[in-house]
């Protein structure tokens, strides 16, 4: 039996590399069935949409916004949702390989089968990461879910109130007939103004592909149709008869409608315009990015060590611009012999500095000690001198030379007698 328990252990622990490990073990899941709001259900009706209409999500992980669009009668789309995300992690930038603790970025795909009513999470959906782009790139990776509990190593989580709202969306939409529903994911909404800010940054030319897709959402407000070919995205395009779209070979002979050309060209014309005015303006610093594979290898080899119990940085190194590794000096300390060990080894190594510092502080107040009695000693003797001097010196008086005026003498003479009588007064003191 224990043998088995440890077993499921390691299994558990090697499945936090992948994700966010969402095992399903509750049997009963009544909040997979809960209504959505009346207010929302009124704004759905004001906006011309039904309970069932086909549904769409956004997200945009620097405002950390997820949004619920949702087909209204003329077959376009509108927002009727927008959710604060509670968590998601990594850093801006796509995700590149299996424990690299990035949330993906791209287009995704939700089919029934990922909608998971019995999460450990509360409620989730899995978003289908790997797509077809990212198996055609080499990335990798599992378990990647909008859930609730809000808890991140890869996913975008939201509160467990958000994500019943969220859930109730997309079962709703596959109650009416949608068999599938796209969830789109940013980097950060994809204007002028921030794909200016972030012009120089090695995620660039990623993005710019992004925002071909999130540009004809925008003009038309029908989630794009979304290929792959030549291992990158293409949208809203139809291939010649006979041919198809493979991931990694040569895309086809594609075409557009004319109409969506044009107002494709003319969205692009005024972006253009906006871009150029954006770089010449000051704009907010850019937030931190991945630095592509090299970082995300270094992310992942943390993630697997933290994984078999290892003691590592509480967070997880970064990759500088100039090649150097950041690391956060507090450790993380993690449940198993290898952990414990190490654990062990810097308690030893902590305790033996503190008694070297404890030393070297007694050492030091000795000496302060010695130093302040010396001083103590060197007064008490000059005390003692200045006492034993002061009679002699008060009692040496000029006396008045013959030819002084008489007001000099009679003066020298009260002189005289009021020092007497000092001298006097002191000699009875010091018993003389």
């Amino acid at each position: 039996m224990l043998a088995k328990l440890a077993r499921t252990g390691i299994l558990i622990a090697a499945l936090g590399v992948a994700g966010c490990n969402d095992s399903s073990m509750k049997d009963f899941a009544p909040e997979a069935n809960k209504p959505l709001p009346d207010k929302i259900l009124a704004d759905m009706k004001a906006k011309g949409m039904v309970r069932t209409s086909s549904v769409m999500a956004r997200i945009f992980k620097e405002e950390g916004k997820l949004e619920i669009w949702k087909a209204k009668t003329n077959g376009r789309y509108d927002m009727v949702a927008s959710y604060d995300i509670c968590k998601w992690s990594g850093k801006l930038g796509p995700k590149y390989t299996e424990g690299d603790r990035q949330a993906p970025e791209g287009f995704y795909t939700v089919r029934p089968s990922q909608m998971n009513p019995r999460s450990n999470y509360h409620l989730s959906f899995n978003i289908g990461f790997p797509n077809d782009y990212d198996r055609a790139n080499g990335r990798t990776g599992q378990n990647l879910m909008v859930h609730g509990a809000c808890s991140s190593s890869g996913c975008y989580s939201m509160t467990d109130a958000q994500i019943e709202q969220i859930y109730a969306f997309g079962r709703d939409a596959f109650q009416g007939g949608q068999t599938e529903f796209q969830v789109q994911a940013f980097p950060f909404r994809m204007t002028a103004a921030n794909m200016a800010r972030y012009r120089n940054d090695p995620n660039y030319e990623f993005w710019k592909m992004l925002k071909v897709g999130y540009d004809n959402f925008e003009v038309t407000k029908v989630p794009p149709k979304v290929d792959v070919c030549e291992k990158k995205y293409v949208f809203n395009q139809v291939a010649a008869d006979g041919q198809t779209f493979n991931p990694t070979g040569t895309c086809p002979a594609m075409t557009q409608p004319d109409s969506l050309k044009s107002a494709f060209a003319s969205y692009e014309k005024s972006y253009d315009v906006a871009f150029n005015a954006a770089v010449k303006s000051s704009t907010p610093a850019p937030k931190p990015t991945i630095a592509g594979i090299k970082e995300a290898a270094i992310v992942s080899d943390w993630s697997k060590r933290r994984a078999r119990g290892e003691r590592v940085p509480i967070e997880p190194p970064s990759l500088n611009p100039d090649g150097s590794v950041s690391e956060t000096a507090r450790m993380g300390r993690i449940d198993s012999p290898a952990g414990r060990k190490m654990a062990a080894l810097d308690a030893e190594k902590a305790a033996k500095k503190k008694a070297e510092e404890q030393r070297l502080a007694a050492i030091e107040a000795a000496k302060a000690a010695k130093e302040a009695a010396k001083a103590q000693a060197l007064a008490e003797k000059e005390a003692a001198k200045a006492a034993k001097e002061a009679p002699v010196a008060t009692a040496t008086i000029a006396a008045p030379s013959d030819g002084a005026p008489v007001a000099e003498t009679q003066a020298a003479s009260a002189d005289e007698s009021r020092v007497t009588k000092l001298k006097n007064k002191l000699l009875g003191m010091f018993g003389g």
